[in-house]
């Protein structure tokens, strides 16, 4: 299938490649790498057709972000995550949709999800206040999505609790310059952002449960099956793509750094069996890693196109197949930086940057492994896991 972004982002290749110590040296994306990805329409791909976005298979957005992701894994990372916030704003209230892509549908928005503000309720929408972390691209954005638990009136989370996502435009929070201090990932700029007393309108508010349980995307009369694969799938899928792809990378710059490599024992590498058998080893497992993660995003696109509403069970066993993609393919990255010698981890060989980076993309929240197993296993036994957090991210 032809995947006209990707062809027009590998027009730029050496460019992004080129750009990854740079972006890592500004703490963000350099604005070329941006304009890259914007002159591409990297982040229009799950963008509704009506504020002029392109609607791909998601199995194309995926593809994309692991191809970016295999040439610098910050500006790969910045497309995986900034790239699924159109796929949510597409189940907004038109009045918001229209503010943030009204004028320019190449507006990028940034996020947290994490629910770290409290929305205080006033006439018209609501109070909101909150300090979030890790808000991936957010130089590059002019709005936000942030998670935020409703409050009372005197800004206590109210009970029992109440999850929204929230859309503000940048004149509304504060990004803070110096918060981003971290050993992979640097170029990414995932800075903390505070917001203090902003005013939201009560449409510029979704409720995380309409979106989580699909209800959003069909009130908002979506009709491409698209918008209506689970959150729970779409959402992970754009970090998990990442650092898949960010392994690719690291598997590609280790084969042309081993070509040639002599060890210190005189023997190079291409006769040297056990480093070999950890290649390819290590190939395999990125390579499984993908298919896994392309099978499973198809099948909730083909579960959903058929109009069959997944199982929490199914939708357990699909966050399961994320992680373990993730954590195989950065295993199999351990096992060839661990064979490319002392020269491997020099700050000139960009082996040690994907390295960093895809140990740095394995510990977000979304690829804890922990509840997502325990749950799924549950799940295989007939068994019903109970409200919290082993159903937060299902």
């Amino acid at each position: 299938m032809s995947n006209h972004v990707l062809d027009t982002v590998m027009e730029s290749a050496e460019r992004i490649a080129a750009l990854g110590p740079v972006n890592e040296e500004l703490g963000r994306l350099d604005d070329q790498a941006a304009k890259v990805m914007r002159e591409a329409g990297v982040i229009r791909m799950l963008q509704p057709k009506t504020h002029g976005g392109l609607e791909v298979h998601p199995r194309e957005f995926a593809e994309t972000v692991m191809k970016i992701a295999g040439l610098d894994g910050s500006t790969g990372w910045v497309a995986g995550v900034v790239g699924v916030h159109p796929w949510e704003l597409a189940m907004a209230d038109p009045r918001v949709r229209d503010e943030v892509w009204g004028e320019d549908p190449d507006t990028w928005m940034a996020s947290p999800y994490a629910p770290m503000g409290i929305l205080r309720p006033v006439d018209g929408g609501y109070v909101f206040t909150g300090h979030w972390q890790f808000s991936s691209g957010t130089d590059h954005c002019d709005w936000i999505f942030l998670g935020g638990m409703l409050g009372d009136a005197d800004g206590k989370m109210a009970r029992p609790p109440v999850q929204f996502h929230v859309i503000l435009p940048r004149a509304d929070y504060e990004i803070v310059d110096d918060s981003w201090d971290v050993v992979g990932l640097k170029g990414t700029g995932s800075k903390d952002v505070i917001v203090k007393d902003a005013f939201v309108p009560d449409y510029r508010v979704l409720p995380f449960a309409k979106v989580s349980d699909g209800s959003a995307a069909r009130d908002a009369g979506l009709t491409n099956t698209l918008y209506h694969v689970p959150f729970s799938q779409a959402f992970p899928l754009g970090i998990t793509s990442a650092v898949i792809g960010i392994a690719e990378g690291a598997l590609a710059h280790h084969l042309a750094y081993q070509k040639t490599r002599v060890q210190i024992t005189g023997t190079k590498i291409k006769d040297d069996p056990y480093v070999l058998y950890a290649i390819s080893e290590a190939a395999a497992e990125i390579a499984a890693s993908r298919t896994a993660l392309i099978e499973n995003i198809c099948r909730f696109y083909d579960q959903a196109e058929a109009g069959t509403a997944s199982t929490f069970e199914e939708r357990a066993m699909g966050r399961r197949v994320q992680v373990q993609a993730a954590w195989r393919a950065v295993r199999a990255v351990d096992e060839i930086v661990a064979r490319s010698g002392g020269n491997g981890m020099r700050m000139s060989n960009p082996i040690q940057r994907f390295w960093r980076d895809a140990h740095m993309g394995l510990v977000h929240a979304i690829h804890v492994p922990g509840p997502v197993f325990h749950t799924s296993a549950l799940t295989n036994l007939d068994v019903e896991p109970p409200p919290g957090p082993m159903r937060s991210m299902i």
